[in-house]
């Protein structure tokens, strides 16, 4: 049977939430109704909305976005510091929720502490919204009752990584922008201008060399296949996005984009600084090194360097620091990290030492992402430059030849 959260009045005039299975929202109405409780709305929990409609898929998901998240623990931070109770903090934060799928979450989480489940456990229901970090970090701090502590430290890890993937995403544009031009123009060359210029040469008989034929024949070909020429450059982002998601074409690129010079930089830089600030963030907290190590591992998205954190774990718990353990994996972590991290181990500041890291690592993967999108500008002038050039050079040489002939 279907899940339904439920928002009803009292006899009282009292707002009443919380959860309750039946076949539709007529039931739910029946059931409250029992209890001296007026129905306002009912909404379908989790899957089985979507198996309930077939045309669930064609409807577009209510996604929460990062800045959403971030206000939101920034919002939860300022409350607990204030000394809010819990109920209040996430009755406020629903308000002022303008995602109706998160604001449907904070008033679920709010009847289920109503109801004694602890503040972490009632997160736990969300998973797609509250990650591991988050849950493990709120837990720690019901445990040690240092929970704004924890609400500053995590909206700021929050903040500190939406800003690093908005600066390499933005440093990207502009390349990106200039190869979608370039295609475009590319694809509306050989199916206009190129069939032209063939009908052009083929009325004045003229003997055309072999880079002008192909051109031409190139032409012919986009013209009458130019759907297929239209849809390959889709097709082959989508064939590659695909080979991204196996396993095995995962672990390839992770190899490529290791071995670019200056992409290995920006590689090595932010799965650093992704791993190093989520470190920080845990260590800070009070959750233990493995656990810290074992969270973080999800954190970073190159293959290579999750498995020599998966590795590290297993080294840590028969003893070895953290330091020695990642040592045979200089080559991927960049140079200094792993002798600060020993320094660090060396004086108790661990996290101190780390949080200092992220900050570095931070800064150069913003310089490094500008120094990429510097450096490719010119290569893709350069490239579009040669190609206007051949293109011009098979056109008008043999059309100079053909007028010489005339004359």
């Amino acid at each position: 049977m279907p899940n339904y959260f439920y928002t009803a009045k009292s006899v009282d005039g009292q707002t009443k939430t919380g959860n309750v299975v039946a076949q539709d929202s007529h039931q739910v109405a029946q059931i409250l109704k029992q209890d001296d409780l007026i129905l306002i709305n009912a909404v379908l929990l989790g899957e089985k909305e979507k198996k309930g409609n077939i045309f669930g898929f064609l409807r577009p998901k209510a996604k929460i976005s990062v800045t959403e998240k971030i206000l939101m623990t920034r919002n939860m931070w300022i409350m607990t510091a204030t000394g809010l109770s819990t109920i209040k903090i996430f009755d406020i934060l629903s308000i002022q929720a303008r995602n109706e799928k998160l604001k449907i979450a904070l008033l679920d989480i709010k009847a289920r502490i109503n109801k004694g489940e602890s503040l972490s456990e009632a997160l736990s229901a969300y998973p797609s919204i509250f990650s591991e970090l988050f849950l493990n970090m709120v837990k720690i701090g019901e445990e040690s009752g240092t929970l704004e502590e924890v609400f500053k430290t995590l909206s700021l890890q929050m903040e500190k990584d939406h800003e690093l993937k908005s600066k390499i995403q933005g440093a990207m544009i502009y390349p990106s922008v200039i190869l979608f031009t370039m295609l475009a123009v590319g694809i509306i060359i050989m199916t206009v201008v190129l069939p032209k210029l063939d009908v052009f040469f083929s009325s004045l008989n003229a003997d055309l060399p072999f880079y002008t034929r192909f051109i031409i024949g190139l032409g012919k070909f986009s013209q009458k296949w130019w759907p297929i020429v239209a849809a390959s450059p889709l097709v082959i982002g989508l064939t590659f996005w695909k080979i991204s998601k196996t396993k095995k074409g995962k672990k390839a690129l992770d190899i490529i984009f290791l071995r670019i010079p200056i992409i290995s930089l920006l590689v090595k830089e932010s799965n650093c600084a992704f791993l190093i600030r989520s470190l920080s963030s845990l260590i800070a907290s009070g959750v233990p090194i493995v656990r810290s190590l074992e969270i973080s591992s999800k954190v970073v998205g190159n293959f290579y360097f999750r498995e020599a954190v998966n590795l590290a774990i297993e080294k840590v718990k028969k003893g070895e620091s953290l330091s020695s353990s990642l040592k045979e994996y200089n080559d991927i972590f960049p140079f200094g990290m792993i002798e600060m991290l020993e320094v660090g181990e060396e004086t108790g500041k661990t996290s101190v030492i780390l949080k200092k890291l992220a900050e570095f690592y931070e800064q150069e993967v913003i310089s490094a992402s500008e120094k990429l999108s510097a450096a490719i500008e010119p290569i893709l002038i350069v490239v579009l430059g040669v190609a206007v050039g051949f293109f011009a050079f098979s056109i008008i040489e043999p059309m100079y030849s053909v007028l010489g002939t005339i004359g």
